[in-house]
C-alpha cells in the first residue's frame, strides 16, 4: 500500500472514531432520559490490497468502517413517582401508542402517561396508549384507545343481605299469641299504622340499607322476639319489614302500600341449642297468587320461602313500581345444602304455611332446611346480651370516578365514590423477534421494520411479557462510567490515527525533498 493509501487508512480511522464519539456523546446526553436505551458501536476492517513479496501474495488492509450500531435493550432501573399513570415495564415488551393524526403505530418503553382533556391516556407527544376494554374481568375485542369516557359506576340492586347477631337468651317474650305463638309479631303487625310495630312489642331490632335497581337506598328492619315454648327450647321469631309507604308490590291488583300488609316482607323462626347455636330456621313469604286475595296478612297466604342458588331463603320487595319484584336472599348464618330436593324444606310436621303453626305446635314440629349448614359468624342466642356484630349487603348506589390504579398485570381500574372498583382496560404490550431491527423515531419511540418483524401483542405478566409497576418510570440504562471510559479509549484511538496521517505526510515531504 502506498503512503497515500496509509493516509486514507488513517482518515478512515478518524471517521470511525468520530462516529464512536457521536454514539458515546448521545448516550451521555441521554443518561437521564426516561427509558432511553444506550447504543454501542462496532467496527470492521475494509477491503485488502494484494502485495506480492518474495514470490508469494500477501494482503495489506485499507482501514476501518462502522459495522453496526446496536441498541442495548436491557432493563433500566426504576424511579419512583407520585403519578399512578407513570408505569414501568419489568421485563420484555413495549407499550403500544398510536398517532391519531397519521394513524401510525409506535412502540415505547417510556411510560410517562397522562389523561388528556378528552379522557384519553396519552404519552408526552399526545399519542394514545392502546389496550383492551374489560368486561366482567376479561378482555374483550381488539386494541383500542384507552379512554375514561364513563365517569360513573352504575348502581347494583341488593341481592343478598347478611346478618351476624347474638340474641339475648334471657330476653322476655314481649308479644305472645294463644293461637300461633311462633307468629305473634306477625299477628300484631299493621302496615297502615305508624309505627306498624310498637317498640315495646319486640326484644331487639336491626336495620340495614339496601338498594333498588336505580341505586336508591331503602331501610330494611328486622324485629326479633323470643317465643315461650312448650319444651323450654330457645326459639326466636323474626319479621323482616320495609317502609310501608315505599312498598310498591302488587297484591291481587291492589297497591300493597294501602293494605295492612304494607312493608311485611318475610317472617319466620330460629331455633337454638342450649349452648346458643342455631339448629334450624323457618322463613315464610307472601304466596303468589295468594290463597286469600282479600287480606295480605291472612296467615294462609304466607308459605315457606324459596331458595337462591346458595341455599338461602329469598324474600321479594318492590321499591320502584317495576313489574318484577326485587329478589333478596336473607342470610342469618344458615344455608340449605339440599335446597334442590322437593321444596327444600323438611315438612314432616305438616307445616307448609304460617297458619299451620298453631298453639298445639311444639318447637320440634317446626319445618327446617333439608340440610342446614352453619356459616362462621352465624346468629347465636346466649346470655351475653343482644348485639349486632355485622350487617352487610351487596348493593350500591351510582358512583363518580375519583381515582384510578394500574395493577402489575396492566389492568387499569377505576375507583368510585360508592366504594366500588371496576376494571376498565388492560394495557397492551408488544414484542419483536428482532428488537435490533426496530427503527428509532426519536422521542422515545420505535417503529417496526421488515428486519424487526411484525409486532406480536400480549398482556402484561403473560408468557414472554414483563409485568407493570405503577408509580414508577424506567430510567435510562446508560452506564456513565463505562461511557466515559469508552470516551478515553476513543480519544486515544483518534490521536493514534491522526499520527498515521502526520507520519505519512512527513514521509511524503521527504520524498518530495529528494527532487532538490
Amino acid at each position: 500500500m502506498s503512503i497515500t493509501g496509509s493516509m486514507y487508512a488513517g482518515i478512515s480511522g478518524l471517521q470511525a472514531q468520530s462516529q464512536a464519539t457521536s454514539v458515546v456523546s448521545s448516550n451521555l446526553a441521554n443518561s437521564s432520559t426516561t427509558a432511553y436505551k444506550s447504543s454501542s458501536i462496532t467496527f470492521e476492517d475494509v477491503f485488502y490490497s494484494t502485495v506480492y513479496a518474495g514470490g508469494s501474495a500477501d494482503q495489506v488492509g485499507n482501514g476501518v468502517s462502522v459495522a453496526s450500531i446496536n441498541t442495548n435493550f436491557s432493563q433500566g432501573a426504576y424511579q419512583s413517582t407520585n403519578s399512578v399513570t407513570d408505569v414501568a415495564i419489568n421485563g420484555e415488551g413495549f407499550y403500544i401508542v398510536k398517532d391519531q393524526d397519521t394513524g401510525n403505530t409506535y412502540y415505547t418503553r417510556a411510560g410517562n402517561f397522562n389523561f388528556d382533556t378528552e379522557g384519553y391516556l396519552t404519552d408526552a407527544h399526545d399519542n394514545r396508549v392502546q389496550g383492551w376494554e374489560m368486561d366482567d374481568d376479561s378482555i374483550t375485542g381488539g386494541l383500542v384507545d384507552i379512554q375514561l369516557d364513563n365517569s360513573q359506576s352504575p348502581p347494583q340492586a341488593t341481592s343478598e343481605i347478611n346478618f351476624s347477631l347474638n340474641l339475648d337468651s334471657t330476653s322476655t317474650d314481649n308479644t305472645t299469641s294463644a293461637t300461633n305463638p311462633y307468629a305473634a309479631l306477625f299477628g300484631i303487625y299493621d302496615g297502615t299504622q305508624d309505627p306498624p310495630l310498637e317498640d315495646s312489642r319486640y326484644a331487639y331490632q336491626t336495620t340495614i340499607s339496601v338498594y333498588d335497581e336505580n341505586g336508591a337506598a331503602h331501610d330494611i328492619t328486622t324485629y326479633y322476639d323470643p317465643v315461650t315454648t312448650n319444651d323450654g327450647s330457645i326459639v326466636w321469631e323474626y319479621s323482616v319489614t320495609c317502609d310501608p309507604s315505599g312498598d310498591q308490590r302488587d297484591f291481587a291488583g291492589t297497591d300493597m302500600d294501602t293494605t295492612s300488609g304494607a312493608g311485611m316482607l318475610m317472617t319466620g323462626t330460629m331455633t337454638f341449642s342450649t349452648s346458643g347455636d342455631m339448629q334450624s330456621m323457618t322463613a315464610f313469604t307472601l304466596a303468589d297468587p295468594p290463597v286469600d286475595a282479600t287480606n295480605p296478612m291472612a296467615q294462609e297466604n304466607w308459605t315457606l320461602a324459596e331458595f337462591d342458588n346458595n341455599g338461602l331463603p329469598v324474600l321479594e320487595a318492590n321499591f320502584t313500581g317495576s313489574t318484577d319484584n326485587q329478589e333478596i336472599a336473607f342470610n342469618l348464618g344458615m344455608s340449605n345444602s339440599d335446597f334442590a330436593t322437593g321444596t327444600g324444606w323438611d315438612t314432616t310436621g305438616g307445616i307448609d304455611s304460617l297458619d299451620d303453626m298453631n298453639a298445639a305446635t311444639t318447637s320440634g314440629d317446626l319445618p327446617s332446611f333439608n340440610t342446614g349448614i352453619l356459616d362462621t359468624g352465624a346468629t347465636t342466642s346466649n346470655t351475653t346480651g343482644s348485639a349486632t356484630y355485622s350487617l352487610t349487603q351487596d348493593g350500591y348506589a351510582p358512583g363518580v370516578l375519583i381515582d384510578v390504579s394500574i395493577s402489575e398485570n396492566g389492568v387499569l381500574s377505576g375507583r368510585y365514590t360508592n366504594g366500588q372498583s371496576q376494571e376498565l382496560y388492560t394495557l397492551g404490550l408488544a414484542d419483536f423477534t428482532n428488537t435490533q431491527g426496530l427503527y428509532t423515531e426519536g422521542g422515545n419511540l420505535y417503529s417496526s421494520t421488515t428486519d424487526s418483524g411484525q409486532a406480536y401483542v400480549g398482556t402484561p405478566g403473560s408468557a414472554g411479557y414483563g409485568t407493570i409497576a405503577s408509580n414508577a418510570l424506567e430510567q435510562s440504562n446508560v452506564d456513565t462510567a463505562t461511557e466515559l471510559t469508552n470516551l478515553i479509549i476513543i480519544q486515544s484511538c483518534y490521536q493514534a490515527n491522526s499520527k498515521v496521517i502526520t507520519t505519512a505526510d512527513t514521509l511524503l515531504q521527504t520524498a518530495i525533498g529528494m527532487k532538490r
